[in-house]
């Protein structure tokens, strides 16, 4: 008799656990999701699961608002005013060797992407303060290098927005795109990179 009643004790306590586990409930689908890009282009497929060569250089992690008809720039996105670049968390980007932007050397390691976007140049930032939400606490001291790049007008519009990187000369280009508009940040190796890519030719 005791054993048949510590066993429905025990299974008893074991429908408890797993009904407490049914009843939590998982967040509902972000209405920004997160994504990633990469330099070179789908780096992990590529490289590591087709076995091409090439190396890491850059990964940008960011979340993708979409327009949902709304206006975007000068209305949503206000010219003038500091943007996290995206929704959510403040865009990051990583790169795992030196680069240059806007003729300056930037150290390999993690930065924020914020822009100041106006109707002709956006003014793209990285920031040397990672892990951060929005651009509420933005400090314009922290700042490693700003450069204004100019806007060019798309023929279809982007409805969710979007970052991708492209090849460049020597380097790569970031391109960001949303709704009717679209810039192109150009990223280039250091002296060091170029020679070495140049001697492996």
């Amino acid at each position: 008799m005791i054993k048949k009643v510590f066993l429905f004790a025990f299974a008893l306590g074991i429908f408890s656990i797993n009904a407490g586990a049914q009843d939590k409930k998982l967040p509902p689908l972000d209405a920004s999701p997160m994504d990633m890009a990469y330099y070179p282009v789908m780096y992990p497929y590529v490289v590591k699961v087709k076995g091409e060569p090439g190396s890491l250089v850059a990964r940008v992690i960011y979340s993708r608002p979409q327009t949902k008809g709304r206006e975007i720039f000068g209305n949503l996105e206000e010219y003038g005013k500091i943007w996290r670049l995206g929704a959510n968390e403040a865009t990051e980007i990583e790169f795992f060797r030196p680069v240059i932007i806007a003729g300056k050397n930037i150290p390999k390691g993690r930065y924020t992407l914020y822009a100041i976007p106006t109707e002709k140049t956006w003014t793209i930032i990285l920031n040397k303060e990672v892990d951060i939400w929005g651009a509420f606490k933005y400090d314009q001291q922290k700042d490693i290098v700003r450069t204004a790049l100019p806007v060019m007008s798309l023929d279809t519009p982007v409805e969710a927005f979007t970052m991708v990187f492209e090849k460049g000369d020597p380097g790569a280009n970031l391109i960001i795109a949303w709704d009717k508009v679209s810039v192109s940040l150009p990223i280039k190796w250091s002296d060091a990179v170029v020679s070495s890519t140049k001697k492996k030719k």
